[in-house]
């Protein structure tokens, strides 16, 4: 059931006794995770009611300049939220639940299902507003026709949770991200017995995590993460160390604490996100009790440098985070100076390479040490090996597969485990954001696809900017910006003002241009007087295509390119443009 080049076409209606699910994010990018399933309720009927299973973003790369998020496409559902039971959320990182609250400005009382420390997460963001609802491992509940159960998974954040969606029609196993961390700090193992368990009472898809498909067998330990990074604090004996990692690895952060403790430094925690992940664990009992090792940032100076442990985020790069500050120097209170040791302890998001080694390189240029997972086991996934999916296929023996969250070459390198444990490839569904697939006596089906795009996120603007404008800002950062005015009379067929030129975002020197003025205004002359009806809509396409032709044979490049004609008619002195 490969259809990962299906093109659009419309599913049939719904009927009766059928699960349809419909990806609406996080099947073909790794982010903005989101999927819709519907059902005919089969004690009420009417319309299909809806059930959601996670709403994250996207973060942009370097095709969506200016972009701040990318969301789901919720125009598949945005007419019939008032369908919508709940939103299921299986744990609380960005791709997950990024998007939660432009979802809530469409319907503010949706219910929201979750973990308890996932729950806090979202709370954060959207100031307490919303319909909550919390679940554990041991929880069973009812959404409308959609009985929920969920199971312990291991994650890289606390709190994780896969979900068994029970149905009249058919059972559905979503594992959200998870690996199989057999030593994992806070003791939350995945639960092989419950899976096992699920898996007896039958699944009919089985939607499971592909991020990691493409690497063979088992991810490293997150105990040996901390014993390499003790290891490298028990090195270093001159210069601040700086560790950075994302905001939600809290398992991670609680490493370093302890490390500290046992090396006799002091931690200070930079940035927001940092700080209040940190906070709403330790209220939630997450994290052992860290006052004895926690120092203000206000109080950095008062502390010996060699004696500290400086916990930030912005380990992928991002232009406004705290080690990219630091980096520049731009940090008010704290620097990175030669003889630091700068750790980065996680992985490299796609699309952030060059983000990364531009950051690497600042920071090497301080004289500080960088120490990455290139270089060091400093970071180990959170996401399952092909070793981990063989077990759960095995364990689960699903129906039906639908590999989920990850770029195309991760859900086929999915859909290829999943066939290693003996699932025949007819029962396997690989299919991007917006393939349609129903359930139906077991058998699963692609039955069309839907339109389904991005909606980018650009400052307070949501959904307005499009695929052109992304195309134009790409085009000014990369091949700058010329701007041509002229006057012409149409009348007496002359050019009035000689063509003026400027550029923006252009390295040439003017003097490459030297010789373009006169072509414009010979063009201009030619196309006048070949052409007594010429209009200025004309005239403007000649000098965009005299200048376009110019630059890519010269400069070789191809710039925006904003051309002005105006127009007087000198016998009434009247000028238009």
């Amino acid at each position: 059931m490969n259809a990962v080049n299906a093109k659009i076409s419309k599913p049939p209606i719904l009927g009766g006794n059928t699960l349809r699910v419909v990806p609406l994010g996080g099947l073909g990018d790794v982010g903005r995770n989101m999927t819709a399933i519907e059902l005919i309720d089969p004690i009420d009927g009417g319309e299909p009611k809806i059930l959601l299973v996670d709403c994250g973003v996207l973060f942009p790369g370097d095709n969506e300049p200016g972009v701040d998020q990318i969301l789901p496409d919720f125009s598949y559902i945005s007419e019939r939220l008032d369908r919508v039971e709940a939103l299921v959320v299986t744990h609380g990182h960005e791709d997950h639940i990024g998007a939660i609250p432009y979802l809530l400005e469409l319907r503010p009382d949706t219910p929201i299902v979750g973990s308890k420390f996932t729950l806090e997460l979202i709370r954060r963001r959207t100031a307490d507003n919303g319909a909550f609802y919390e679940v554990n491992e041991n929880s069973e509940v009812r959404y409308g026709p959609f009985l929920l159960q969920f199971i312990a998974i291991n994650h890289s954040i606390p709190d994780a949770l896969a979900v068994f969606i029970k149905t009249a029609a058919g059972n559905i196993l979503n594992t959200g991200d998870f690996k199989m961390d057999q030593l994992p700090i806070d003791g939350r193992l995945t639960d092989l017995r419950a899976l096992a368990d699920v898996g007896r009472a039958g699944v009919d898809l089985f939607m499971v995590d592909s991020t990691n498909a493409m690497v063979p067998g088992f991810v490293t330990s997150e105990a040996q993460i901390e014993a390499k990074l003790d290891e490298i604090v028990d090195k270093v004996t001159d210069g601040c160390i700086f560790v950075s990692t994302f905001a939600s690895h809290i398992h991670r952060v609680s490493h370093i604490f302890k490390i500290a403790r046992k090396h006799r430094r002091k931690v200070i925690l930079l940035g927001r996100t940092m700080v209040n992940n940190i906070a709403i664990a330790a209220k939630l009992g997450l994290l052992d009790d860290a006052t004895d090792v926690l120092v203000e940032e206000k109080n950095f100076s008062k502390v010996n440098r060699n004696k500290l442990i400086v916990v930030c985020t912005g380990s992928q790069g991002e232009l406004h985070a705290v080690l990219n500050r630091l980096s520049m120097r731009e940090y008010p209170s704290i620097g990175i100076n030669s003889g630091d040791t700068v750790v980065l302890a996680s992985s490299l998001t796609p699309g952030k390479e060059k983000e990364v080694t531009k950051l690497i390189n600042r920071i090497l240029t301080l004289g500080a040490t960088v120490i990455s997972s290139k270089t060091a086991r400093v970071h180990c996934s959170g996401h399952a090996n092909q070793g981990e999916l063989r077990i759960v296929y095995n364990v689960v023996r699903p129906k039906n597969v639908l590999p989920i969250h990850g770029e195309v070459q991760h859900l086929l390198a999915n859909a290829a485990v999943a066939h290693s444990c003996r699932i025949p490839r007819e029962n396997i569904a690989v299919v991007k954001d917006g393939g349609v697939i129903d359930v139906h006596n077991g058998q699963a089906r692609v039955v069309g696809r839907i339109e389904n795009g991005y909606i980018f996120v650009d400052g307070k603007s949501v959904g307005e900017v499009s695929d052109g404008h992304l195309k134009q800002r790409k085009t000014l950062g990369q091949e700058g910006f010329i701007a041509i005015t002229v006057t012409v009379d149409l009348v007496s067929r002359e050019v009035v003002t000689t063509p003026k030129i400027s550029v923006i975002a252009v390295a040439e020197d003017l003097s490459v241009f030297a010789k373009l003025p006169n072509k414009i205004k010979k063009e201009l002359v030619t196309t006048m007087e070949e052409n007594h009806n010429v209009t200025a809509q004309k005239l403007t396409k000649i000098v965009r295509q005299t200048v376009g032709h110019y630059v890519e044979r010269v400069l070789k490049r191809s710039p925006m390119i904003l051309p002005l004609v105006s127009t007087v008619n000198r016998l009434f002195d009247s000028v238009e443009e």
